[in-house]
């Protein structure tokens, strides 16, 4: 069956609409970089064509350089992007350019903020740089064959970006991509050889492919001349490489509009020989949570890209980090599956994880601001490292920031050193709080004996929390203790004084412990008199030794330990109350409300909220007619 030549018209996705009619208001005040964005695809395409020749050399098709060309036409009011990269089939063109076909379309348009320059970035994140070409162009024309297929296979992809595009399967002998921009009115100060050389020179440089314009010589004739310096930026000098490149390769490898907010360029020689440049965004992906999102680290081998990280070059905790890893030793037809069994593989991803981790602590000791920008977009992934690499956990521990009762706001400030610098005499413990939230942790009636006695503790709101406690069982020789589970026992910090009262409290308040068991029922698997509550006049712990209370909330689905102990505060004045009450039907009432009162303090939820109000009125109107 012969391919279709009439021309198609069809409708762009909803979704292509809206981001092309964001993208020209959001970018449209640095316009020129719709140039990189071609040319960044253009590299791409030659990148995939180069690797998909090491199993398919028919595929190279002729001698002609790999390379990339700019040109302008200022008759036609025309830029022309072409390059002899892998190209597109019809379908390809259709899923790639008619649609976002990419999991994750729905999560970027909510992560939009309506804030133009932070929308800006996440297109960039997103990854559909060719649709800026409309920023400067009211219509763009795309001929593009797929290596491999005869030259009748063709396709010519043409749109104004307004809400349709139109398909033809056209003639074209040469593989590749080309793109014919048609500039909108007001746009021709790009018409200039000067002016978009210095576009490619500012946004370019560091592509690793020629990228070339015709050039008039003295003879007359013309001929096209590279425009950037066409080497892999990661194999020069550093002292070669300025900011501004640096900079600028991320934003290409990463596609992202945004500056990084650290790098770290290392070539490595002894027993294997290989380059690493990397960089910590400055922001998160909108995907950053996906499990099917793209690693952001590019192999290369000997500066020709094999393929895309899927987890072996760099592990799941620092997959925020963009950039490429450049190898002298691996072979070019390098599989994933030799990937997963490779010595020189283990070796990088060894030191390439170390040297992330420096530069990480690096950041927190000499630029803080940064390294709180850091924490702000990335902390939580980082804290999965804790139970992921064993290796590295007590480096990455000390590289971990948490909020505490002692933080003057909101914000993660304290690292575990800086908690221990703190610890009161006689404490040996680092005490931690889990709860549902950051606000329902401050507010925790589990806090009061230590905000008592001064003692600080981590109060930690986030669900990956649950992971790092139970995979971080001391910091330094100091057991992490939660204030919420077991027993209360601050050891050396409780006086005399302090232990003579806990013993009085458990023998005159027996009789009362022994009726609230009798009350509750199954509800709880103990009831214990506490000293660790001041104002409250009970809470709930977690009796279990081995399971944090959260996790243990997880597997209950009520927001409960498993096995849960209502403690009483022997001090309050309703406890004592409760101690003198004669009337069994009512001490039932009081232990309902006391256990529910417990529960939501605690963050999780009541099973029969109609019945815990039923009980709370009954128990205020009998107390408004006893003060009549």
């Amino acid at each position: 069956m012969n391919p279709p030549t009439q021309q198609e018209r069809f409708g762009f996705q909803a979704e292509v609409v809206q981001l092309l009619d964001l993208m020209i208001h959001s970018l449209y005040s640095n316009k020129e970089i719709f140039l990189r964005e071609v040319i960044s695809n253009a590299s791409d395409a030659i990148d995939r064509l180069r690797f998909a020749i090491l199993t398919d050399p028919e595929l190279h098709e002729d001698d002609e350089a790999l390379e990339i060309h700019v040109a302008y036409d200022k008759e036609a009011r025309t830029i022309t992007i072409s390059d002899n990269g892998i190209g597109m089939s019809r379908q390809e063109v259709m899923d790639n350019i008619g649609t976002i076909a990419k999991s994750g379309t729905r999560e970027f348009f909510q992560a939009l903020t309506g804030d133009q320059r932070k929308d800006a970035t996440l297109i960039g994140q997103f990854g559909v740089g060719f649709y800026s070409s409309f920023i400067v162009a009211d219509q763009v024309i795309l001929t593009t064959r797929r290596a491999g297929l005869p030259a009748g296979e063709a396709v010519r992809w043409e749109s104004d970006g307004r809400g349709d595009y139109t398909l033809e399967t056209v003639e074209r002998e040469a593989r590749g991509t080309e793109i014919v921009l048609h500039l909108r009115e007001g746009e021709d100060d790009l018409l200039n050889d000067h002016r978009l050389r210095t576009i490619i020179q500012k946004y370019s440089d560091h592509i690793s492919l020629p990228i070339l314009m015709p050039e008039t010589t003295e003879d007359g004739s013309g001929e096209d001349a590279v425009v950037n310096r066409a080497s892999a930026l990661w194999a020069r000098a550093k002292s070669e490489i300025g900011e501004a490149d640096y900079n600028e390769f991320y934003k290409h490898v990463a596609h992202d509009f945004a500056d990084p907010l650290a790098h770290l360029h290392a070539k490595m020689e002894g027993t294997y020989e290989y380059t690493l440049l990397l960089f910590i965004p400055a922001t998160a992906p909108f995907d950053l949570w996906m499990p099917e999102a793209r690693h952001g680290v590019k192999l290369h081998v000997q500066r020709v890209f094999i393929m895309d990280d899927t987890g072996q070059l760099m592990p799941n905790y620092l997959r925020f980090v963009r950039g490429v890893i450049d190898s002298a030793d691996l072979p070019l037809n390098v599989s994933r599956e030799i990937l997963q069994s490779s010595r020189v593989v283990d070796s990088i991803r060894s030191s390439a994880v170390k040297k992330v981790l420096k530069l990480l602590k690096d950041l927190a000791e000499k630029e803080p601001d940064k390294y709180a920008t850091f924490w702000k977009e990335f902390g939580d992934v980082l804290k999965e490292g804790v139970a992921e690499d064993y290796s590295n956990r007590d480096d990455i521990a000390k590289l971990l920031r948490f909020t505490t009762t002692k933080s003057a706001t909101d914000e993660p400030d304290t690292s575990f050193g800086d908690y221990v610098s703190r610890m009161k005499e006689g404490q040996e413990k680092i005490y931690y709080l889990l709860a549902p939230s950051p606000a329902a942790a401050k507010h925790s009636p589990h806090l009061e004996i230590f905000r008592k006695k001064g003692i600080e503790v981590l109060l930690l709101g986030e669900a990956i929390d649950n992971w790092l406690v139970t995979s971080l069982p001391d910091f330094e020789g100091k057991r992490l203790q939660s204030v919420a589970q077991g027993v209360s026992d601050l050891g050396s910090m409780e006086d005399e004084a302090e232990k003579e009262a806990n013993e009085k409290a458990v023998t005159e308040l027996g009789g009362l412990v022994e009726r609230l068991k009798k009350a509750l029922g199954d509800k709880v698997s103990d009831v214990r008199t506490t000293n660790r509550l001041t104002t409250s006049p009970a809470c709930i712990v977690a009796d279990e030794p081995d399971i944090e209370m959260n996790l243990a909330r997880r597997m209950r689905g009520s927001g409960l330990p498993s096995r849960p102990v209502l403690e009483i505060n022997p001090e309050h004045a309703l406890v004592q109350r409760l101690d003198r009450e004669t009337d069994e039907e009512r001490l039932s009432d009081w232990a309902q409300i006391l256990y529910s009162q417990s529960v939501l303090t605690l963050g999780a939820r009541i099973e029969d909220p109609a019945d815990f109000v039923e009980r709370l009125n009954g128990l205020l109107m009998t107390l408004a007619e006893e003060t009549d």
